[in-house]
């Protein structure tokens, strides 16, 4: 297979492979949704090909396509989607995964990084059309949309893909190997290593962010040589369709059966996950998602590698800090962005019942609560500026999880009162509710509450705060945890006991950047190391397990020693 699509993008590779051994600030896909850009028509070619979507069936003219239709999504917006996609046959999808794997797994790891690549750039010269494709199944405000849905997702395949070049580069492909064996005699042989891959990847995606947390997946599983199915969640199934879309228009320009990526798409009423992630051909599975199903994954779908990123517990721990206005400030963003939809949104705000310290001078916990829903209510007082912010709840369940909380115990500190939006006025919006609670009442802020819900925790002291962001991060797993303080030793206190617990650690964020923010190339999303998830994006250990080096060797003869005089 030709190796144009390797050759055209080698730059944008080398780089992205720099960043990841260097961990600075890098990104490949601008982040801005300029006409400047992106062109001064690409919002509304963007929009105007999301729209034609609506009402039709997205036609893939897949392998492993079967009888009928499925599709069942509902914008959280209140527009109306009516999309329909091919419902898949899955013993003929798999069937046909193992097939058209059979001459990608073959192609040399140019030929495989050059289409990744070549994917990845015309996925970002559609990041509008994705954009609105993920708003209205996901709930994100556009901005979000756009960027998580778009360029982020973007930069986050570039990062698998480059970590396998890296990881797959180790090896070479062939060595002479020579070893003296006798006193007159020497033994050389000549060694092939061979990239194996494990088989077919399933990747199994969640509703709030289907690109951003299935790109590190899809693009690891192609570089590395897999087939992938992408069974995207029921509720945000045209992101991806239009992302394997993409993917199989490039597989086929490059030479390649396109059904080397498959989309299998289902309904609530219907799931397929289960079947397709037990069957013997389904090597890898990736999983974003809830803990039990995560659980049942790792205890039935033993013939896979399995990498999961799964729910948990965030926490934020206030002990001293100069700018009481500017850590609020930063916290009411935390917590209203995409109406706490994201993994990595704070949960608990840990505050010693005595207070903490700000500027110098003592602050009650009541009042540090109060600046902090103070904060928030000034955050999303604009009506313009609190629905971008909030976007929609993606889900009924989470809406109602609101209620459920506030009925569960603690005091009400911030009603979740309505936001409208201008444009959408049948849009499911929800602000955040803020209860106080005392630390005993783990009943209520030790698990997980989905969506816009945050405890304000009044502990005995910034130590207790420490080891209850810690001790949850270990038993119920944590994505993030945040720290303010001005203390050195308070600082050196807490990197230990959330290093120890598999946390990440943010210390004293303000301004524009926040505890909920992931970079590509730099950060490690999810450590792998408490139970959120057994893996990251990304590292290493997220695309080596994807496959096996494989060698073979042959006897080199002995050289015959050349006649007299010849």
């Amino acid at each position: 297979m030709s190796d144009a699509f390797f050759d055209a993008h080698r730059s944008v590779l080398e780089q992205a492979v720099a960043a990841i051994r260097h961990r600075t600030y890098h990104s490949a896909y601008p982040e801005v949704p300029s006409g400047k850009v992106y062109g001064e028509d690409a919002r509304a070619e963007g929009q105007k090909a999301f729209e034609a979507r609506l009402g039709a069936t997205l036609d893939l003219k897949q392998g492993g396509d079967g009888d009928g239709t499925v599709g069942r999504e509902r914008s959280p917006y209140g527009i109306e989607l009516n999309v329909s996609y091919p419902k898949p046959d899955l013993e003929r999808m798999v069937a046909r995964a193992g097939e058209a794997a059979a001459g990608w797994r073959s192609a040399s790891r140019e030929a495989r990084a050059g289409v990744c690549l070549e994917i990845l750039r015309r996925l970002n010269r559609r990041s509008f059309e994705l954009a609105f494709a993920v708003m209205h199944t996901t709930g994100q405000g556009f901005m979000m949309a756009f960027q998580a849905g778009g360029p982020h997702a973007q930069d986050r395949g570039l990062e698998a893909v480059a970590y396998a070049w890296d990881e797959m580069g180790r090896t070479p492909e062939r060595a002479t190997w020579t070893k003296r064996v006798g006193r007159d005699e020497t033994v050389t042989l000549e060694k092939t290593y061979r990239i194996v891959p494990r088989g077919i990847g399933l990747v199994i995606a969640c509703s709030t962010f289907p690109t951003w947390n299935s790109y590190p997946a899809i693009f690891a599983d192609l570089a590395t040589g897999n087939a992938c199915i992408v069974k995207p969640h029921p509720g945000a199934i045209l992101p991806l369709a239009i992302t394997v879309e993409i993917a199989r228009e490039v597989l086929a320009e490059a030479g390649f059966d396109p059904d080397v990526i498959q989309l299998a798409a289902d309904e609530p009423d219907a799931p397929i996950a289960r079947d397709l992630a037990t069957r013997p051909q389904i090597g890898i599975v990736d999983y974003t998602g809830g803990n039990e199903f995560g659980r049942w994954l790792g205890e039935h779908a033993r013939q896979a590698v399995l990498f999961t990123e799964q729910a948990g517990v965030n926490s934020i721990i206030l002990d001293s800090l100069d700018d009481m206005r500017a850590v609020s400030g930063n916290l009411a963003f935390t917590l209203s962005l995409y109406s706490g939809q994201m993994c990595t949104t704070t949960q608990n705000v840990f505050i010693p019942k005595d207070g903490i310290t700000v500027g110098g001078e003592r602050m009650s916990f009541d009042d540090a609560a109060g600046a902090i829903v103070k904060a928030v209510d000034w955050l999303l007082g604009d009506p313009k500026r609190g629905a971008e912010i909030l976007g929609a709840v993606q889900n009924e369940a989470t809406a109602a999880r609101v209620e459920e909380a506030k009925a569960a115990g603690g005091e009400v500190l911030r009603e979740p009162a309505p936001v409208e939006n201008e444009h959408f006025p049948n849009a499911r919006v929800v602000s955040p509710l803020i209860l106080r609670t005392d630390a005993s009442r783990r009943d209520l802020y030790a698990r997980e509450c989905f969506g816009p819900i945050a405890y304000v925790v009044a502990t005995e002291s910034t130590d207790q705060s420490i080891e209850l962001a810690a001790g949850l991060a270990r038993e119920q797993g944590a994505i993030t945890c945040g720290l303010y303080s001005t203390d050195p030793d308070v600082i050196a206190k807490a990197e230990e006991a959330t290093a120890l617990a598999g946390v990440p650690l943010s210390v004293n964020l303000t301004g524009g950047i926040y505890v909920n923010q992931a970079a590509a190339f730099s950060d490690f999303h999810v450590s792998g190391g408490n139970p959120a998830g057994n893996a990251t994006l990304c590292d290493g250990a997220y695309v080596s397990g994807r496959f096996r080096v494989v060698q073979s060797r042959i006897p080199v003869p002995a050289t015959e020693p050349a006649a007299a005089g010849a």
